[in-house]
């Protein structure tokens, strides 16, 4: 099936199921234009087909995607060329994902940053393995959390969301199950057969049964608690302000807050307004 990947993206009829593969792992599966505007397509054909009863999203190599193409980001703007387009292509479709009306699958088995979560995490299922690592990380390029970010870490309890985005932290599946980003986890060994089965049943939770394990989450009670104090706060300097209090005799306090130090102080204050906001407005908006 080709709308327009070229070899970066593949497209494959499997019965009533449709799979994905994204096919830069030489790139991290770093997500180009040319992409965003393939699967855009796929999926808008998908959405009318009768014969389409699931979507299916996975990568090859050690990386889901770990982010956005930022070195053709760079080289666009560098020659004067701002890559307005991608970025609302890119948008457009990640609001296409949210919106689906049939089951979308992501089946996560590495890193997932930035412009992959925006293809994955934005579905109604999110298949995480024990290899998989997710981040919003753009506080720490001069950017700020997008592809839905803003709709999607508002909606994490005990400011976790906040967390993720002013630290641009990573988290691994546990996690992100218990945060409620990720909706099952799975073996990385059983991959194949969960998709086998998802293909011959065209249904995600028939096919998860028997596959889907639970996973116990990485970050202990009491640094949770420590996250839900201090990012919880009513503006940006008030949650430096906590940490700095907590941190000589608080080693997360002290660690956090180094780690936000390092982060562009701009793009800090965006992110802590558009997460502070979020939980107000649509994924579109």
């Amino acid at each position: 099936m080709d709308f327009g990947g070229s070899d970066e993206i593949r497209f494959e009829r499997l019965d009533r199921a449709r799979i994905v593969t994204l096919t830069r792992p030489q790139a991290l599966n770093a997500v180009t234009h040319r992409m965003v505007k393939a699967l855009d397509k796929a999926l808008r054909a998908w959405e009318r087909d009768d014969g389409v009863d699931v979507v299916g999203v996975k990568a090859e190599g050690r990386a889901f995607s770990a982010g956005g193409d930022i070195l053709h980001i760079y080289e666009a703007g560098q020659a004067g060329k701002p890559p307005v387009d991608f970025f609302a292509d890119e948008y457009r479709l990640n609001a296409r994902i949210a919106r689906f009306k049939k089951p979308y699958v992501a089946l996560i088995d590495g890193i997932v940053m930035g412009g992959g979560v925006g293809i994955s995490f934005h579905g109604s299922h999110r298949v995480l393995t024990e290899n998989a690592q997710f981040a919003m990380p753009e506080v720490g390029i001069g950017f700020f959390p997008d592809v839905g970010a803003s709709h999607l870490l508002p909606n994490l309890g005990g400011s976790f969301g906040m967390y993720l985005a002013l630290t641009g932290n990573r988290i691994r599946y546990g996690d992100a199950l218990w945060s409620g980003l990720a909706t099952h986890t799975i073996k990385a060994q059983d991959q194949a057969g969960f998709l086998d089965r998802l293909v011959a049943t065209g249904d995600p939770e028939s096919a998860l049964r028997g596959f889907s394990v639970p996973a116990r989450r990485e970050t202990d009670s009491q640094t949770l608690e420590a996250i839900a104090r201090h990012f919880a706060q009513a503006s940006l300097g008030d949650v430096i302000g906590s940490l700095e209090r907590a941190a000589p005799a608080d080693a997360f306090a002290a660690k956090t807050l180094a780690t936000i130090r390092t982060r562009s102080p701009t793009s800090l204050h965006v992110a802590w307004r558009e997460i502070n906001h979020g939980l107000t407005l649509s994924m579109d908006e």
